[in-house]
């Protein structure tokens, strides 16, 4: 009986690898030129981490962790998301103290116990970013127009960026008192998970999926028209900021988000091309959660989008690696030869292929079809004596004459085939 794979966790198969090497490396180049730096945290966390920064109250910390109990007793999660282990990072290593701005990304794994649907898996990964140390909305703006080239830089121009502004602890409790009361007349109307909400995250009912609580909270009132001064300023600035440097967005004022320490500028990347799960990366600012969790009173501001969304965006295009010459052989000697040029090709960084069981010519050359080689030759005692072999280009069957060398073979394939 063989062993499948557990439901939601999913096999990334070399057909796919490369379309995420490439989203990876973009966001390498793109965060890079912004000036971020890599850090890398475990998978695995205190419990108490997740709990006391994303908030009881939240469906991550109710219903979504995968949570443990290790051989010592101690309560492990799975990191559900990558935001509050980085900030355990930064604080457990004083990052503050090198630099008053600290700027970080990171990429990998994140677990929760969803239904596994497309797009949205038991294991997921994402790419995400987080600058600490700095109150203004200059540097909303910089993390907004990053998210911006980072999907211009992978071809994508259909998401759009939504922003909203979720206040601070100033002016969300009196804007919190207008929307349970709003909430509270439709009781009868919301699902169960709403009716709940009501009393420990009313803000969550605003992003409810289900039909029946988006029409009854389609005239709820609305964050972003109960800001108190400061924050109406700085979500202005934001904005002028965007744009000035023409960055297209549109304000959504029921975008909420599902962590509890948000505060004013969050923000979505939206596309209509995935169904049901229509956001492909989603951040904000958390200025209190570094001093919740411990460490200093610094502000911050992040986002993380989600890899598996992001390879289904780019499912059309072409990414797999092909290799740039297919030599095939004809007897032991030339086996030799074609072994130890392949070798000094590769040490080049050119791919090779060769035949590796003594399979016929036309055997050889259909796998060099199948591998879409770009290039192909054949080696046997006649081309071991005169050192001269056909460089035969496969799409349209053109050769050249070279000699068999390892030089004379690399220039022509990578003046030809654009390597």
């Amino acid at each position: 009986m063989s062993i499948n794979a557990i439901k939601g966790f999913n096999d990334l198969l070399p057909s796919d690898s490369a379309r995420w090497q490439f989203i990876e490396a973009t966001a390498r180049t793109v965060f890079t030129a912004f000036g971020f730096e890599e850090i890398r945290v475990p998978i695995v966390e205190k419990t108490e981490l997740f709990s006391r920064s994303i908030g009881d109250t939240t469906d991550i910390v109710e219903k979504e962790m995968y949570s443990f109990s290790d051989k010592g007793g101690n309560a492990l999660t799975l990191r559900p998301e990558g935001t509050a282990g980085v900030m355990r990072a930064f604080i457990e290593h004083k990052l503050h103290v090198q630099d008053a701005v600290t700027k970080l990304y990171y990429m990998g794994p994140m677990f929760r116990h969803e239904r596994p649907q497309k797009g949205r898996y038991r294991q997921f990964h994402q790419i995400g970013a987080e600058v600490v140390g700095v109150h203004g909305p200059l540097v909303d703006a910089h993390v907004l127009v990053m998210i911006a080239q980072l999907f211009t830089a992978l071809g994508l121009d259909e998401p759009t960026l939504q922003i909203n502004s979720l206040g601070c602890p100033d002016c969300r409790p009196r804007y919190r008192e207008q929307l349970i009361a709003h909430l509270s007349d439709r009781r009868s109307e919301l699902c169960e998970d709403c009716n709940r909400r009501i009393d420990t995250n009313p803000l969550r009912a605003l992003d409810c999926k289900v039909p029946g609580c988006q029409e009854a909270t389609s005239h709820a009132p609305a964050m972003i028209d109960h800001l108190c001064a400061t924050c109406s300023d700085h979500f202005t600035t934001v904005r002028s900021y965007l744009d000035a440097t023409a960055t297209p967005y549109q304000i959504n004022p029921r975008m909420v988000r599902g962590l509890d320490y948000y505060t004013r500028t969050t923000f979505e990347v939206v596309t209509g091309l995935l169904g049901a799960q229509s956001a492909v990366a989603a951040g904000g600012r958390y200025d209190g959660l570094v001093r919740q969790l411990g460490g200093p009173d610094a502000p911050g501001i992040g986002f993380a989008m989600g890899v598996e969304r992001v390879a289904l965006l780019l499912e059309q295009r072409q990414f797999q690696s092909v290799p740039a010459l297919f030599i095939a052989v004809m007897g032991d000697a030339a086996r030799i030869a074609a072994f130890q040029m392949m070798t000094q090709l590769q040490k080049q960084g050119i791919r090779v292929e060769l035949d590796y069981e003594g399979k016929s010519l036309k055997s050889q050359m259909r796998r060099a079809d199948k591998l879409a080689a770009r290039y192909s030759l054949v080696l046997g005692d006649d081309e071991l004596v005169s050192n001269t072999i056909q460089l035969k280009r496969m799409d349209d069957g053109s050769q050249q004459s070279l000699r068999f060398d390892a030089t004379t073979i690399a220039d022509a394939l990578t003046g030809g085939a654009g390597l």
